[in-house]
């Protein structure tokens, strides 16, 4: 069978993909399991909007879509009804959003959902289609059929990481791989060595879709699968890869004996980083660059109200042991809640700038389907329009009215990124990327562009004109108190 994989579009003004696009690796993760069996192509719309022609060129007999963010339901959806019209006899979604959401793709156009990983579903599902037998013989499918929606049933977590296919990384069309990038980070690849966390943050969708299971490759294929990358630039998808330190160490002894020279970033937590300080000085050795740390809040209170199970006093040590380090970076990740008034805000700014948090990232509370939080304050939720759900608007009411708010939020990222001169500061790797030709005038054309629209507040206000259904509030007088 013919199989086109695809990767929704990007959208929005602002919007986080612009300041860091990578490969679909997931759909490469499901092509590497369906390739020996069936003839894939990868489709991004991120970097190639011709879906039409892709559909119409491949005439594919089966359209599999990600839908991992809530944002892409719509997008997924109108792809949906796409492929259909183009002929695409078979059309399935599957991702994150998807599997905790299968009731969002109950949509005429949508033959089924892939519910969970998919590789292996996948799999199954085409060659089930394939040889004509039944597809409710296929865990972990949601299949919809005039008289509704239904379950095959749970398909159990795949037990060995090791089983995994190799993400077919070349499905992509020529040329396709240089538009990937992390900031100014660029060719860039990622790379997956584990899957799930053990921490139960209530804001944190990934946790539920791996039902809270934590699972790892090994550092033997780990390495193998890096050793295959020609991108100098390596992002480690893992949630938090310090999970395991002593299998984290053995990958970097692994890196370093097969003399693999590449410039990476993970995901950590700060208690780990204070409890083990020498992990980072050993992957510094070998290559690393930046970490992406959630520290989430600067006030106890708010991190107990997410459950993130840390404090404030650890995510100040952690940045502490980093700084030791002068060429690593630190991307501090905060949750902007929607209560704040003028004085949290100015709080949030001063402490960035006074803990040289030199890559902050600022993100709205957000109630993601299929998370606790999204249970918990459900009843509260004002907006359910799905491509508000960016981590850049609430969908509660705020303290503020809606344009003081978006503009105290634009004003985090303008403190952060235009007044601090963060681009004057890098000048010199820039250069150098230019010079090695890494990097074009265009691209740091489009980051440069990207910082500027997180700092002016009429991109976030733009679409609450048309659809927005956040309520007024209801104390004007006392907002900023």
């Amino acid at each position: 069978m013919k199989v086109l994989l695809v990767q929704p579009p990007q959208f929005g003004k602002p919007g986080f993909t612009k300041v860091a696009l990578v490969e679909p690796l997931g759909l490469e993760m499901v092509g590497g399991a369906l390739r020996n069996e069936h003839e894939v192509r990868i489709h991004d719309m991120r970097v190639d909007g011709d879906f039409a022609g892709a559909v119409r060129s491949f005439k594919p007999d089966a359209v599999g879509i990600s839908c991992s963010f809530t944002i892409d339901v719509y997008r997924s959806r109108k792809i949906a009804g796409q492929a259909k019209d183009c002929g695409a006899p078979f059309v399935f979604v599957g991702g994150l959003h998807a599997s905790l959401n299968p009731a969002d793709f109950n949509d005429p156009a949508i033959d089924c959902v892939v519910i969970g990983e998919g590789e292996f579903t996948s799999l199954e599902l085409m060659n089930t289609l394939r040889d004509g037998a039944d597809l409710n013989g296929v865990q972990g499918l949601a299949i919809n059929t005039p008289e509704g929606q239904h379950s095959t049933g749970r398909r159990p977590p795949i037990a060995k990481m090791d089983d995994l296919p190799l993400p077919a990384r070349d499905l992509l069309p020529a040329g396709r791989r240089h538009r990937y990038f992390f900031n100014f980070w660029k060719p860039l690849a990622t790379l997956e060595t584990a899957r799930g966390c053990p921490h139960r943050c209530n804001f944190c969708s990934v946790w539920a879709f791996f039902e809270g299971r934590c699972r790892t490759k090994s550092p033997e294929r780990v390495v193998d699968e890096l050793g295959r990358l020609k991108e100098k630039y390596v992002f480690i998808t893992d949630d938090n890869f310090l999970l395991n330190v002593k299998r984290a160490s053995k990958i970097a002894d692994l890196i370093q004996s097969r003399h693999i020279r590449k410039t990476y970033t993970f995901q950590a937590r700060s208690d780990t980083i204070v409890k083990h300080p020498e992990i980072i000085s050993q992957w510094r050795k070998i290559g690393l660059k930046h970490i992406f740390i959630g520290f989430e809040s600067i006030d106890q209170e708010e991190l107990k109200a997410v459950n993130k199970r840390n404090s404030v006093e650890t995510n100040e040590a952690a940045l502490e042991i980093i700084h030791k380090h002068h060429n690593i970076s630190v991307t501090g990740a905060f949750i902007v809640n929607p209560q704040y008034g003028h004085r949290e805000f100015e709080q949030l700014r001063k402490y960035v700038s006074a803990h040289g948090i030199n890559v902050p990232q600022f993100s709205v509370l957000t109630p993601l389907p299929g998370t606790d939080l999204f249970r918990e304050i459900e009843s509260k939720i004002t907006n359910k329009n799905y491509e508000l759900y960016d981590f850049l608007h609430s969908v509660v009411e705020t303290k503020l009215d809606a344009a003081e708010f978006y503009k105290e939020l634009a004003e985090l990222y303008r403190s952060a990124y235009i007044n601090s001169g963060v681009v004057v500061k890098r000048a010199l790797p820039l250069i150098v990327g230019l010079a090695t030709r890494r990097l074009t005038l265009n691209h740091m054309r489009l980051i440069v562009k990207s910082a500027r629209e997180f700092a002016d507040a009429r991109n976030y206000l733009k679409p609450l004109g048309a659809v927005s259904t956040l309520k007024p509030t209801s104390n004007p007088g006392k907002a900023g108190s």
